[in-house]
């Protein structure tokens, strides 16, 4: 059955006001990216689904290796200068600089809260922590989004869904620390906590700051911002000896597949399947995590890790889970599906 597409104009007032924060500008103007497919996801669609599900699955494991040669600093100098030297030039080509230099109070604030603070707590967290762990806690980004939401919107009642999810996902947390946890590490999963905290707080950032940027331009912008603001002590803290192989593939990995590449391929999956979609690899990015974290680096699988991220996706999922309307509704606008906004997932 045919599906009419919306006014042309009432599309243009939805992607200004719902996508700006998810999509390059350029992507959101062509012609395919305009009408949000209902329907079945295409096999292009699943493809960058696939991609992005790895891609954003495995820098815990990068990460771990690196921090084993390199201080935490130094891997986010690294990681950060060379992702920028990749995305400047394609930035500058479709975005250019003036609708940054605009806002360049809100993007500072977003480069501390998405990337600076993060990405350095993330990796001195996995000097104790093992990768798969890092990536289950990280699990909890939706819920704390939840919360936090919940928090902003006093006017708004709690729904008993979302006090469900809350609660599940509280369990399945309580469940990896009771069982997978030593008292020595809980330092480290406080800094995973405040991970987590700015994972959630970044999207909001956009959303209410930045909102009207082409997300390509915020990113790239914050790049450069976090390389910058790292360069002193990232360069003061490299090692005197070169280091290993593996490290030195770890890092590249990091910087090219899993931040550069990582954007533009999850700019593409947003062009192809919508922003609600796309926002689903938030729930297998942990599974991949587990899965590669036991399978190359042979960290520990037991009962606690299986309850709590079994706990931890069910209430992200609950939590965050988007009422739908009415299926004549959905029938009568193909963009209905892009009218709430979803949380945007966070690069690790």
């Amino acid at each position: 059955m045919l599906v009419p597409r919306a006014p042309q104009s009432a599309l243009k007032r939805l992607t200004r006001r719902r996508l700006a924060s998810f999509a390059s500008c350029e992507a959101l103007c062509r012609s395919s990216a305009q009408h949000v497919r209902v329907g079945a996801v295409t096999r292009r669609g699943w493809l960058l689904f696939a991609a992005m599900g790895l891609i954003w699955g495995v820098p815990y494991l990068l990460i771990k290796v690196a921090v084993g040669e390199l201080q935490p600093a130094s891997l986010v100098f690294v990681r950060t200068a060379a992702g920028a030297l990749i995305l400047v030039p394609i930035s500058l080509s479709r975005v250019g600089l003036q609708p940054l230099v605009r806002h360049w109070r809100a993007i500072a604030i977003y480069t501390a809260i998405e990337i600076g603070i993060p990405w350095f707590l993330l990796s001195h967290a996995e000097l104790k922590l093992s990768s798969s762990l890092s990536g289950l806690l990280l699990a909890s980004v939706p819920l704390i989004g939840a919360l936090l939401a919940l928090v902003m919107r006093t006017d708004d009642r709690m729904q008993w869904r979302q006090v469900t999810g809350l609660f599940l996902g509280l369990a399945g947390v309580a469940a990896l620390l009771g069982v997978d946890v030593s008292r020595g590490d809980l330092g480290a999963v406080g800094e995973i906590a405040i991970v987590a905290t700015c994972y959630a707080v970044g999207p909001m950032i956009i959303a209410r700051r930045l909102s009207d940027i082409p997300a390509l331009g915020v990113v790239t912008a914050s790049l450069v911002l976090a390389a910058l603001a790292y360069t002193p002590i990232g360069i003061l803290q490299l090692p005197r000896f070169m280091p290993s192989g593996q490290v030195i593939a770890s890092v590249a990995g990091l910087a090219i597949v899993c931040t550069a590449l990582a954007f533009l391929v999850f700019f593409a999956l947003i062009a192809e399947v919508g922003p609600i979609r796309a926002t689903v690899i938030t729930y297998v990015n942990p599974a991949v995590a587990l899965v590669v974290g036991i399978a190359l680096l042979h960290e520990r699988f037991t009962v606690g890790t299986g309850v709590g991220f079994a706990l931890i996706i069910a209430g992200s999922y609950v939590a965050t889970r988007r009422r739908h309307p009415p299926a004549d509704t959905r029938a009568r606008f193909s963009t209905e599906s892009i009218e709430e906004p979803a949380p945007a997932p966070a690069a690790p």
